[in-house]
């Protein structure tokens, strides 16, 4: 049992980061372009994961909301991303960085360490999970600026403080996100929201964060 469940671990590791393999230079093309290449990629990104929202809750009452706030979310990553060219896209790139590492040091620490569990909502998530998630989002955020925000006034000019505390509250919203859409797919009796993307399930599963992340990070933005 034991050899299975290591094998059961690696197995799907080893999806998540050969589909990551394909998909990170991809998207990092389109991010980094900008303009109609990054217009054409958010769309096709919002078009998939609305879809899985509708399949998933078509025959609810607050599917409606979701498609809002779908819309709102990727509208704020539209916003976020064109703040300014290079400096959009240098910030844009950190959120996505700190996001990555969190759902990716949460999976890692909880596989491993497991411990108490965290909520019913989500029964796979643990509490060493979330130290996984702050963790990894803090050391990969910090490595990223180190050596790209060099090309950011906003990251240089930026108190270290302040920083240091945006990648925890980005790395707590994504991890609250992914609690939400986990809640949903309890209520729709569903393990993954797709399975377009191997070892991550759908769209809304590897962005789930990132929706809640969005708007939270550019009104927040917006306001400083």
């Amino acid at each position: 049992k034991k050899k299975f469940w290591w094998f059961m671990i690696i197995n799907n590791l080893s999806k998540r980061i050969l589909s990551s393999i394909l998909l990170l230079p991809l998207a990092l093309f389109f991010i980094i372009k900008g303009s109609f290449f990054f217009n054409f990629f958010i769309f096709v990104c919002f078009f998939f994961t609305a879809y899985e929202w509708h399949m998933m809750t078509k025959k609810k009452n607050y599917h409606i909301i979701g498609y809002l706030f779908l819309i709102f979310s990727f509208y704020c990553a539209y916003l976020l991303r064109n703040i300014d060219n290079d400096e959009g896209g240098l910030f844009f790139l950190l959120v996505i960085v700190v996001c990555v590492s969190s759902d990716i040091g949460g999976y890692v620490f909880g596989k491993i360490f497991k411990g108490p569990k965290l909520t019913k909502i989500s029964p796979k998530k643990t509490y060493s999970g979330v130290i996984g998630s702050f963790l990894s989002s803090l050391i990969f955020g910090l490595i990223y600026i180190k050596y790209l925000g060099k090309k950011s006034k906003i990251l240089l000019e930026t108190d270290p403080l302040f920083i240091i505390s945006l990648i925890i509250f980005i790395s707590l919203v994504s991890q609250i996100g992914d609690l939400i859409i986990s809640y949903f797919k309890r209520k729709a009796k569903l393990k993954d929201t797709g399975k377009i993307l191997p070892g991550h399930g759908g769209f809304l599963d590897r962005i789930d964060g990132l929706i809640f992340v969005m708007p939270v990070v550019y009104l927040h933005m917006y306001i400083l």
